[in-house]
């Protein structure tokens, strides 16, 4: 089987497994991205996430994660579903991606699905597939393999898709016909960018951690500063502001896996119950979700924030 056979074959296989498109990219040092990564890192911009400084060299060379590596097989899927969408604007908000079943377990599990396939083509497959995890830098990878171009609030953003999706990818020595990158369509928009009410997109393409809404409510650990607890708004978990106006994801595409619909348990619940949250009911109603990153502690925090802050809106 020669290059655009096993192409042809791995990305028809990757969109059976569910995946909304596969895309793949040489593997190689990244140039661009490993200095662009360097001087936000040297900015801080990375906030209390320290663990992005290390293991620099891997984050931006694939072949020194995965000795011998050849190609990045990226793969998006959406977790869009209609129930994600809030009707009432005063209700405790989780970000959509955190509504259903762990990203990481789903995805991981039909990666390795998919590298089983790769495998039986190939015979003897070195390498390792990835879901947010280890030192990979998995939006460039998706942006390099033409997934989709980068907007303006540093998601990837697909035209047929919007930017609701999840990215996984293979890191393998097997080699195939490769994709290139697409066009960037976000022409003079800044939708996002005038919508961000923390101004954590700093400029175009660029996001400071230490004001993102998302990185207040899941990765610091300690209380939200003060500055910041009005702008979070009902925010409890993550934020979707800067996709939720995003142009491309006014019709954004439906999810084709079932363990990202919105669990029942997790929808309508009311301001007093956020508020009074138990650690047994956290532990309950949490399992098997990405939620239980931020741990309880952390989630109630938060949930008690918001809860004042939409009483005072009432």
């Amino acid at each position: 089987m020669n290059a655009q056979e096993l192409t042809r074959a791995v990305k028809n296989h990757a969109l059976k497994l569910g995946f909304d498109a596969c895309g793949i990219s040489k593997a190689e040092f990244m140039e661009p991205e490993a200095r662009r990564l360097d001087e936000w890192l040297n900015q801080n911009r990375n906030g209390t996430m320290k663990w992005m400084e290390n293991h620099f060299d891997k984050r931006v060379d694939p072949t020194k994660l995965v000795p011998g590596a050849k190609s990045v097989v990226s793969v998006i899927g959406s977790y869009f579903h209609p129930s994600n969408e809030n009707v009432n604007e005063l209700s405790p908000k989780i970000a959509k991606y955190a509504h259903g079943r762990d990203y990481h377990k789903v995805f991981k599990s039909k990666l390795k699905e998919l590298f089983k396939f790769t495998e039986s083509l190939t015979g003897a497959l070195n390498g390792r597939f990835f879901v947010d995890s280890a030192p990979v830098l998995d939006k460039a990878w998706a942006v390099r393999s033409g997934l989709g171009w980068l907007g303006k609030n540093s998601n990837v953003l697909n035209k047929n898709i919007g930017s609701f999706f999840f990215i996984g990818e293979m890191i393998i020595d097997a080699e195939f016909a490769y994709d290139g990158p697409v066009t960037d369509h976000c022409g003079t928009c800044t939708k996002c960018i005038d919508a961000c009410p923390t101004d954590a997109i700093y400029e175009p393409y660029r996001v400071d951690s230490n004001k993102c809404i998302s990185y207040l409510t899941i990765e610091l650990k300690e209380q939200i500063p003060e500055e910041f607890q009005e702008s979070i708004g009902n925010w409890m978990y993550g934020c979707d502001i800067c996709q939720d106006v995003c142009p491309w994801n006014s019709k954004p595409s439906q999810t084709q896996f079932d363990d990202f619909i919105p669990r029942e348990k997790l929808l309508n619940k009311d301001l007093n119950y956020w508020a009074e949250l138990s650690n047994d009911q956290y532990n309950d109603l949490f399992e098997g979700s990405a939620i239980r990153r931020a741990k309880f502690e952390k989630f109630k925090m938060n949930a008690l924030l918001v809860a004042e802050y939409v009483r005072n809106q009432s």
